[in-house]
């Protein structure tokens, strides 16, 4: 299984394996990453997985559509890696991904 880097809103991370086929959020959350709310359940319609990504690992990610970056406006903790992690599909190709939960609104 790939693994998947996540540092906490305190600075401390932790490398999890995740399950190729989810989204990053669901490997998040189905591993008690209970800071990462996801109140919508990855229908890209809250913002509450606002993660901000390793920026050595942006390129490998599909593009952000306009939904996506329309609800990250609304958070004031957008940086240019940001991106809500209900959209990222996980894979063998993101195996070591690194991302850190962003700030809560």
């Amino acid at each position: 299984m790939p693994q998947l880097t996540i540092v906490a809103r305190d600075g401390s991370e932790t490398t999890i394996e995740g399950q190729a086929g989810l989204s990053v959020m669901e490997v998040i959350r189905d591993n008690g990453f209970d800071e990462l709310l996801a109140l919508c359940g990855g229908c890209c319609s809250c913002a509450t997985c606002h993660v901000h990504v390793d920026e050595d690992w942006l390129d490998a990610l599909p593009p952000m559509d306009r939904d996506e970056d329309h609800l990250l406006d609304s958070s004031d903790y957008k940086q240019a890696n940001s991106r809500l992690s209900c959209q990222i599909p996980f894979s063998e190709a993101l195996a070591g991904l690194r991302v850190a939960i962003a700030p809560e609104d």
